[in-house]
């Protein structure tokens, strides 16, 4: 049945197919193109411009019409703001989870319904299907390297029965040839990377100007100052490049193992540096997560075994529930798993199903 559906174009190649895909399945497609930023919107790392045209293109090619919205004010308030509370308490956030829920499939689904749109689209790999029992249950996508379900966990049950993913079935390549076929100038675009907001700019220059800079000591395992630190904000869990230690040499059969970030202590605003990839400081088994948000619907069972991720690029981990309280949780890992990161999203899967997640606060042994 045609619909009228709202998809958001970013300018990428991923969500200008979304829209030609719902077009040519016959429904009745309008764009929508968000710009969550405008702090320095006019220096040379933000591509807001670029991306509108090349967005404006691709809807003049699909034969649809583009209406550009300014939500800069809910992205300060609803993610910004805790991004930079989370960096100032020393854990490394995710933002792009947050954007997600609070501004992709809040804000703008907001808007779209009040355009008239029945749904909503966007060119995320994932995919979505009813679960026969009046609720939806968020998949994988079928491109396992672009799956994007991990930064979706935090939808609602109301959302994801308001939206659609035409690109759940297709892969990069697949999504990429369809664009060339159509005409459609970005088909050869680069993805984009990192935080959105800080783009290619330097991560720290960024930072410093909302957040101020504490140096403090680095410390071995032992307790002893190999170092000093610019600012606790500035470094994360599992870190080995830029921490200023490269080829320090200091005598030991493991003088020569390069270093890596495995605590921060904000109280005395240290961190504790180790060396080697595979050492017992950079691996956890168990973890506490608060914040909980779970697009299934409801908690899963402390009574099932799952595949739970702690960082984006990772393949699932078996692990089971420990305890389940409010709005929190503490996961139990079968394998030591590297670096895990507070601040960072535990996601939860059964099989192909995303049940949702957390916020990690704390790892342990």
């Amino acid at each position: 049945m045609s619909q009228t559906i709202v998809v958001g174009m970013s300018g990428g190649v991923d969500s200008a197919v979304a829209a030609l895909l719902l077009k040519r399945a016959g429904h009745r497609v309008v764009g929508l193109f968000m710009k969550n930023w405008e702090d320095d919107d006019d220096d040379e790392y933000c591509s807001t411009r670029e991306d509108l045209v090349d967005a404006a293109a691709a809807a003049d090619v699909i034969g649809i019409d583009l209406e550009a919205v300014n939500f800069a004010a809910e992205y300060k308030d609803r993610v910004f703001a805790d991004f930079l509370r989370e960096y100032a308490a020393g854990r490394t956030p995710n933002p792009d989870v947050l954007c997600n829920a609070e501004i992709k499939f809040k804000a703008f689904l907001d808007h779209a319904v009040a355009l008239g749109a029945e749904r909503i689209a966007t060119g995320h790999y994932a995919g979505v299907r009813e679960a026969g029992d009046g609720r939806f249950e968020l998949l994988r996508a079928a491109d396992a390297a672009k799956d994007q379900s991990y930064f979706l966990h935090r939808l609602t049950q109301a959302q994801l029965a308001r939206v659609t993913f035409p690109l759940a079935g297709f892969t990069k390549p697949q999504v990429r040839r369809i664009a060339e076929e159509a005409g459609l100038a970005n088909h050869a675009k680069k993805d984009s990377t990192g935080i959105c907001f800080i783009g290619e700019r330097p991560f720290r220059a960024f930072l410093n100007r909302y957040l101020p800079t504490q140096p403090g000591a680095m410390l071995d395992e032992s307790g002893r100052e190999v170092g000093r630190h610019m600012g606790l904000m500035f470094y994360t869990i599992g870190q080995r490049k830029g921490i200023g230690l490269g080829g320090r040499r200091e005598g030991g059969a493991e003088s020569g193992l390069p270093w890596y970030v495995a605590a921060k202590d904000v109280a005395a605003n240290t961190i504790t540096v180790v060396r080697g990839h595979d050492h017992e400081r950079l691996k956890s088994r168990a973890l506490h997560a608060r914040d909980a948000a779970w697009v299934a619907g409801h908690a899963p069972s402390m009574d099932g075994s799952y595949g739970g991720k702690t960082r984006y690029r990772q393949v699932d981990h078996a692990c089971r529930i420990e305890s389940s309280a409010g709005d929190a949780f503490a996961l139990k890992f079968t394998a030591p798993q590297w670096a895990v990161t507070p601040g960072q999203s535990a996601v939860l899967y059964d099989g192909e199903v995303c049940l949702g997640g957390g916020i990690i606060d704390m790892a342990s042994a």
